[in-house]
């Protein structure tokens, strides 16, 4: 019987690639998770510290990372940091030799309030807690406010974020116990009452006309309060 050693070397080179695929299957399923790596996206003004962020991961897998990575819910990681009130966003990814990735995107706050409570108002509306880490240069909301109904103050705040004059200008926005609102100046110390936020883009430009205006002629420290709730005038009230 004549023997075909080509075909016994064929047999034998797909054993040895079938064997170190296998070997390479469990090396792969067994290989443990390494620690995080934590990176911020956005603003380089962290309120969160990587810090924290690997300590919520860690809550979330019974205190340790480092486990076999066929175990560890990547979905679940992403909801424990989306969770924390001061991210924005989160996504977290793991490399084929277990190294776990998150990327976080802070929320971004556009007032600051400052009554029985203080927190911020992020730039979608919502709620954010107090930073130890870091503190944020943005206007400072007094009066009559909730923390389930920030509507109005987000609207107001949004407009000054947006806005050159006023986030030059505006440090402090007062919502009253009807819902009106006063905004007062850096470097003024008359006080500019808006009303309603009805008709916002009209008033803001009436408040702009008399301030250049004021500022021209050098009468502009003159005044104590400045009333835009009326139609398309600007009341001025001597001090």
């Amino acid at each position: 019987m004549k023997i075909n050693y080509n075909y016994l070397k064929i047999i034998a080179l797909c054993l040895v690639v079938a064997g170190l695929y296998a070997f390479s299957t469990v090396r792969n399923v067994t290989r443990m998770a390494s620690v995080p790596d934590i990176v911020f996206t956005g603003d380089d003004n962290l309120f969160i510290t990587e810090e924290n962020v690997s300590k919520l991961l860690i809550q979330n897998q019974d205190g340790t990372l480092i486990k076999p990575k066929e175990i560890i819910d990547l979905n679940e990681l992403e909801s424990a940091l989306n969770s924390s009130p001061m991210i924005k966003n989160a996504q977290v990814y793991m490399s084929v030799d277990g190294k776990i990735t998150a990327e976080i995107e802070q929320k971004k706050p556009i007032a600051r309030v400052s009554t029985n409570a203080s927190y911020y108002i992020d730039d979608e509306g919502s709620y954010m807690p107090l930073s130890d880490n870091y503190s944020a240069r943005v206007p400072l909301v007094t009066g009559f406010v909730y923390k389930n109904d920030l509507t109005n103050l987000y609207k107001i705040s949004k407009r000054v974020q947006e806005d050159e004059f006023l986030l030059k200008h505006v440090v402090q926005i007062q919502q009253n116990e009807d819902q009106t609102i006063d905004l007062r100046f850096r470097l003024h110390d008359f006080i500019i009452r808006l009303g309603s936020l009805d008709f916002l883009d009209k008033k803001i430009n009436n408040l702009k006309a008399f301030y250049q205006k004021t500022l021209k002629d050098s009468t502009l420290d003159n005044y104590s309060a400045l009333n835009l709730k009326f139609d398309n005038q600007v009341i001025a009230t001597k001090k």
